[in-house]
């Protein structure tokens, strides 16, 4: 059923023509508003009229290119904006005073680009005349040149760009990768995962070259993408979700989580995500760098430990000896700091729910959260990331996790024990 109340005919066989003892019926018939089988006919299948009706599979079929081509539209798009906006800053105090108008960028193509750009005025006029102009912003020439074109006015006049940008071999890498997917994108064909992750790794590292980065390490490796801000308020504050700690590392190394953090507080049983991954060299700079850190481990002496070890089936006191070890480890950079007041490590002695990392800096406020499960450790749970305050937060930030998660930190800080 659709939204305007009519029944969608259900793709069987009968739809491919009506009977001609049915009511109403016209041999050869097809049912209204049916859409083209992409897949063709059968080798040496003959049939007298047209299969209009798509199968399950052909509209699920559908449902992933426009996904895939929907996302990498956006990306491009972004590209071609921050590309048009860079090449326009550069050459157009160069050329404008000179010729003026919109024929800067006429001259600035030169001979070898003047089949280009005059198609770019005519499709200009063009839309001049047909009321397609909607911005008064985009009523020049500048406007209608396409990914391609202002590439090759960068590469043409690369001296004028050198002083702003170190690579230029980098610059003409990303653009070549997203080339494929420009092409396949405008054609409407298939996008493969492969290519579509490409294409948004290309894209993050030239808006970043570009100058369109945030300069904070920590934010430049989950980048707030178009993306987000079209979706991200179906989703709360939750960004990315993976099943398993490993995964989660492959994007989100711990360098790039707790590198630029002002700010961390972390609650778990033994906070392996930080301490096994993180060395303690970084986290003495890190806290001499000005972060706070408040540590919340699970006590090694609790029941609690004990009850986790026989769910987990392990040796009895291998759990414990483990937070054990973790907490030493982190007494030892304490220990180390010129300001020790910095540095707070607690246990706690209620059953454990979850392991969070809330990381907040000059960047939006990052957490990584993932919920305890009876028979998997850690490294095997599901987790959650959460983009935290600031820029790209949802609308109704009432309904974000990140504060959820921040406020069940804060109480179990409150009840828990400093380890001196």
């Amino acid at each position: 059923m659709s939204s305007g109340g009519l029944e969608l005919p259900p793709g069987d066989s009968g739809h491919e023509g009506g009977p001609a003892d049915a009511p109403g019926g016209v041999p050869g018939a097809v049912a209204a508003g049916a859409a083209v089988s992409l897949a063709p006919p059968a080798a040496g299948e003959v049939r007298a009229g047209a299969e209009l009706d798509w199968s399950a599979d052909a509209w699920s079929e559908v449902r992933t290119r426009a996904q895939r081509a929907g996302r990498a539209y956006i990306w491009l798009n972004l590209i071609e904006q921050r590309l048009r906006s860079v090449v326009g800053a550069v050459l157009r105090p160069v050329y404008e005073p000179v010729h003026g108008g919109d024929d800067w960028v006429v001259a600035a193509a030169g001979p070898a680009g003047q089949e280009w750009v005059q198609r770019a005025v005519a499709v200009r006029e063009v839309s001049r005349r047909k009321g397609y102009l909607l911005d008064p912003a985009d009523d020049n020439v500048l406007s209608f040149l396409t990914l391609p074109q202002l590439r090759e006015l960068m590469v043409q006049h690369w001296p004028c760009f050198e002083p702003y940008f170190d690579d230029r071999r980098e610059i003409e890498l990303a653009l070549d990768e997203l080339e494929v997917t420009r092409n396949v994108v405008s054609r409407n064909r298939a996008l493969s995962r492969a290519v579509l992750e490409q294409a948004e790794r290309a894209s993050a590292r030239l808006l970043e070259v570009l100058g369109a980065g945030s300069g904070s390490p920590s934010a430049d490796r989950l980048p707030i993408d178009a993306v987000e801000d079209l979706v991200g308020d179906r989703y709360a504050d939750v960004i990315s979700v993976h099943p398993d700690r490993v995964r989660l590392q492959r994007q989100l190394p711990a360098e790039d989580l707790f590198g630029g953090a002002r700010r961390l507080d972390a609650i778990g049983i033994g906070l392996n995500l930080l301490v096994q991954n993180f060395s303690g060299r970084r986290l003495v700079r890190l806290s001499e760098a000005g972060c706070r850190v408040r540590l919340l481990f699970l006590n090694p002496a609790s029941s609690a430990v004990k009850r986790r070890e026989r769910e987990l089936g392990l040796r009895k006191g291998e759990l414990s000896r483990s937070v054990e070890m973790n907490i030493l480890h982190v007494r030892r950079v304490r220990a180390g700091l010129t300001d020790p007041s910095r540095f707070d490590i607690h246990v706690f002695d209620e059953t454990p729910r979850f392991t969070a990392y809330l990381v907040e800096g000059q960047s939006p406020g990052i957490a990584v959260v993932q919920s305890y499960l009876r028979r998997a450790r850690g490294m095997e749970a599901p987790v959650l990331v959460l983009r935290g305050g600031g820029r790209g937060v949802p609308k109704d930030a009432d309904h974000g996790l990140f504060q959820t998660y921040r406020e069940e930190f804060e109480s179990v800080w409150e009840d828990s024990r400093p380890v001196s």
